[in-house]
């Protein structure tokens, strides 16, 4: 059974608060989350001044400020990050983060991180990834707007082990779309490569990661916020915290569901065969030497005499005994 790695995106919906983000933590942990993952960037290595905003960022946040802007107030700071570390720490979940750069992703290793969450707008950044191949950490690389061509030169690239990268399917809008998640890719993905392969959600509500989940994702990833209401280019796409336990919940249940696949009764059900099933029961009143023909017997339950399945053998059988109209039949009736 695979046991899905969940990981609750914190991103940078904490607004560049220390103790939003130790909330956020929190609300991970009680959801159930097994790691809380932040964006680890500055400003001036991400984007140039003059970068547009995507078009859910100018829903999300106010009109007359840059990307550039929006995102230096989204910065954490080193001194946050070792803060947020401990914070996990003692809260038992894991502390993961996304480094947009190469200075940053060294930062987080230096920190001792030994798994690196590579966004989807990274995987044609070829000397990032490079870099990356050559530092000592498991790599989680989320494969959006990607085509297989372009994952094939990222998972080159990158040349790690197949249990040191995973690979997510994407769709990197914010919501994406019910109908173009296409699901499937991430089965082409784990066809075409046989890395552990997961689903990245930036999909309305739960359900896409249920189905990701009963897919056999090895790692769900989802924003969440404290609150959707709050002012940020994330918050409107993300889970509040309830949202957030009921899909960790609803997938651990699924996980529990999926079985061996060996289709035998289960043990809950066994007490209940022969109650739902039939037997052969006296149609009337029967005497001891009576033959069996078809008009003397009926199907009915309780299953526990003689299956159905096997009435065409007793044709002809003689009974030992009388027996009453709806009497089970046991094969020690007959001879």
């Amino acid at each position: 059974m695979i046991r899905a790695y969940i990981i609750a995106e914190a991103g940078v919906n904490h607004n560049g608060s220390i103790d939003i983000a130790k909330k956020l933590i929190d609300e991970a942990k009680s959801a159930g989350a097994d790691a809380v993952k932040f964006q680890t960037f500055k400003a001036e290595n991400l984007v140039s001044k003059n970068t547009p905003k995507a078009e859910y960022q100018k829903q999300n946040t106010s009109s007359d400020q840059s990307q550039f802007e929006m995102l230096k107030k989204l910065e954490l700071s080193e001194e946050d990050h070792k803060e947020l570390i401990s914070y996990c720490k003692s809260k038992q979940i894991d502390f993961m983060s996304s480094p947009f750069d190469e200075e940053s992703a060294a930062f987080l290793v230096s920190l001792g991180l030994k798994t690196l969450k590579i966004p989807s707008g990274e995987i044609t950044n070829t000397p990032f990834l490079k870099f990356l191949s050559k530092q000592n950490v498991k790599i989680i690389l989320s494969t959006g707007m990607s085509n297989l061509g372009e994952v094939k030169l990222a998972v080159e690239t990158l040349n790690k082990s197949k249990d040191s990268l995973a690979l997510l399917h994407c769709v990197t809008e914010y919501p994406a779309p019910f109908n173009e998640n296409n699901l499937n890719a991430m089965l082409t993905l784990k066809k075409e490569f046989g890395n552990p392969v997961g689903y990245s959600d930036h999909s309305p509500g739960i359900e896409i990661s249920l189905a990701a989940a009963a897919m056999g994702a090895e790692y769900i990833e989802k924003h969440f916020t404290l609150d959707k209401n709050m002012e940020g280019p994330d918050h409107k796409a993300s889970l509040e915290p309830d949202e957030l336990k009921k899909m960790i919940d609803g997938i651990r249940n699924i996980e529990k569901s999926m079985g061996d696949g060996i289709k035998i009764p289960a043990d809950c059900e066994k007490k209940n065969i022969k109650i739902a099933r039939k037997s052969i029961v006296a149609n009337a009143d029967l005497k001891k030497g009576d033959v069996l023909s078809s008009d003397k017997i009926a199907i009915k339950r309780p299953g526990t005499g003689i299956s159905p399945k096997d009435s065409e053998k007793i044709m002809g059988s003689i009974l030992k005994r009388d027996i009453n109209y709806n009497e089970v039949i046991m094969k020690e009736d007959i001879q």
